[in-house]
């Protein structure tokens, strides 16, 4: 049941409209996930390129979403998130309007990028996979669970450039004055356009909590343009059709930062068509520029409704920004005050473990260990090892040091160091391609030892003694160990599972 009050703002707002968008709420939702181009198989071929056609194992026919590369519908009743693909990364389930806001954001390889908004991280992914490991994304969430949930995405993903932090909007800003090329402000909003999602959303939904919500993205906005450098760009979206929330916040936002202007969103390039709201909302009227924003309507696309605003600050990019000069003020001392040097048994013991277990070729260690990975998982030759606690963590050279920040993740977990001896992360399994793998045990997705395997269970095996990259259809999944006839299993226990799709025996 929609709140009466809902239901008389958007009889107004929708006119004719009105009735094609409430017999939306009667209708099945759309689904939608997204390929993850960053994994490659045994041969080389990434996730896109080998099921571009839409044939994946165990799904019915898979059909592109037109705004969001590798964004693909699927089908109800495949259930992806109990498919072991899933757990190997091969794509993140998203509702397929919230794909469009990273689309407008542009992300280039090379850049510092913040999303600021992040848990629990589809778009931080999508943004990751932009970049290809290449440049600086800070994901961020307020919210300490929230946050965790995060950090458990972006490693599944393999993104390995992504910092994740936990802290305040205001927090940041103190940090990062004038520092990203691009941000992301997905907004905490009302929900609005989640209602036939989330009933709970709708149950919760009062006027007064709009007004909460508008005010807080005032805030969250006011932050973000302190971190923005000239010439850079601002991408706010959120998911509701309030307008004190999307154009209202978008019009009182230029209000207050006259070095900002709005671009215009191409609509037949995203492939929408005519998407944006039927009438002129009297609260943004004296704003110019507000036209030229999105609004996604669910009676006319195969998605939720959503909004989206894409912001430009005046000015150019400093030619030190573009080449990753240090001319931005940001605070230079060791991140979280827990990251300290990599002792040299330390080191050796990462040494020892690399020489065994990961085949990089003789040009990739020109560079030193840690640009060898580097290059390996697509950072790049600069990249530096850092320790953070006793975790051994990859970061790009020019990350900047963030003490006195919540830090849960400095980008790539390579393993711990336990009495001197390094244990790989399941990290580092997810963002190798298997053709760096020493020992590589290949499963296939119907395979009986594939739910095995993902369940914490050891399984019989033959073959040379040590760490193998398991890998499901040539993509890697995590680590085991054989020895003595048995692969030891190490899958994170606190990513086991024990619902999966029927054609797993």
């Amino acid at each position: 049941m929609l709140p009466e009050a809902f239901q008389q703002r958007m009889r107004l707002m929708m006119g004719e409209e009105y009735e094609d968008f409430l017999k939306t709420f009667g209708e099945e939702r759309y689904h939608a996930l997204r390929l993850n181009p960053l994994k490659k198989d045994q041969e080389g071929h990434t996730v896109l390129e080998k099921y571009r056609d839409g044939n994946m194992t165990g799904f019915a026919h898979l059909t592109e979403v037109p705004w969001a590369c590798g964004g693909y519908y699927y089908k109800g009743e495949d259930q992806p998130g109990k498919h072991p693909f899933h757990d190997a990364g091969l794509y993140y389930i998203q509702e397929p309007s919230a794909m469009v806001p990273v689309t407008l954001l542009e992300a280039c390889l090379g850049e510092r990028v913040l999303d600021l908004c992040a848990a629990p991280g589809g778009k931080s992914t999508q943004i990751g996979a932009a970049m290809q490991g290449k440049g600086i994304l800070i994901c961020n969430e307020i919210n300490a669970a929230r946050a965790k949930i995060l950090s458990e995405n972006v490693e599944r993903m393999g993104i390995c450039n992504a910092c994740v932090t936990n802290e305040t909007p205001e927090r940041l800003a103190e940090f990062f004055p004038g520092y990203f090329h691009r941000i992301l402000v997905d907004a905490p909003c009302s929900g609005e356009g989640m209602f036939r999602k989330n009933e709970a959303v709708c149950q919760e939904w009062s006027p007064e909590n709009v007004e909460l919500c508008a005010g807080r993205q005032d805030g969250i906005l006011d932050c973000a343009a302190r971190m923005l450098c000239p010439g850079g760009r601002l991408v706010y979206s959120t998911c509701t059709f309030a307008p004190e929330e999307n154009e209202g916040s978008i019009g009182r936002f230029l209000q207050r930062h006259g070095d900002f202007e709005i671009l215009p969103v191409d609509e037949e390039k995203l492939g929408f068509g005519a998407g944006r709201y039927p009438v002129r909302f009297n609260i943004t009227d004296n704003i110019s520029g507000l036209e030229h924003t999105l609004r996604i309507w669910p009676h006319r696309v195969k998605g939720e409704g959503h909004f989206a605003a894409v912001l430009r600050k005046t000015g150019s990019l400093p030619e030190d920004l573009i080449k990753g000069g240090g001319q931005v003020q940001i605070r230079h001392s060791a991140a979280g005050g827990a990251v300290k040097g990599i002792a040299e048994k330390e080191a050796e013991g990462l040494e020892e473990f690399c020489r065994e277990n990961i085949r990089l070729p003789a040009d990739f260690r020109s560079g030193g260990l840690f640009s060898g990975i580097g290059q390996a998982v697509g950072m790049g030759e600069a990249v530096k090892g850092i320790r953070f606690g006793g975790h051994i963590y990859l970061v790009p050279g020019e990350m900047p040091s963030l003490k006195g920040l919540k830090v849960l993740r400095p980008c790539l977990h390579l393993g711990e160091i336990r009495k001197n001896r390094f244990e790989p992360s399941h990290a580092l399994a997810l963002v190798l391609p298997p053709e760096y793998g020493a020992h590589i045990w290949n499963l296939k997705a119907e395979d009986a030892l594939t739910a095995a395997y993902l369940k914490g269970q050891t399984f019989p095996a033959q073959g040379e003694k040590g760490w193998y990259l398991v890998c499901i259809e040539g993509f890697t999944m995590g680590w085991g160990k054989l020895a003595g006839g048995i692969m030891k299993n190490h899958y994170p226990r606190g990513l086991r599972r024990r619902d999966f799709m029927n054609f797993i025996s």
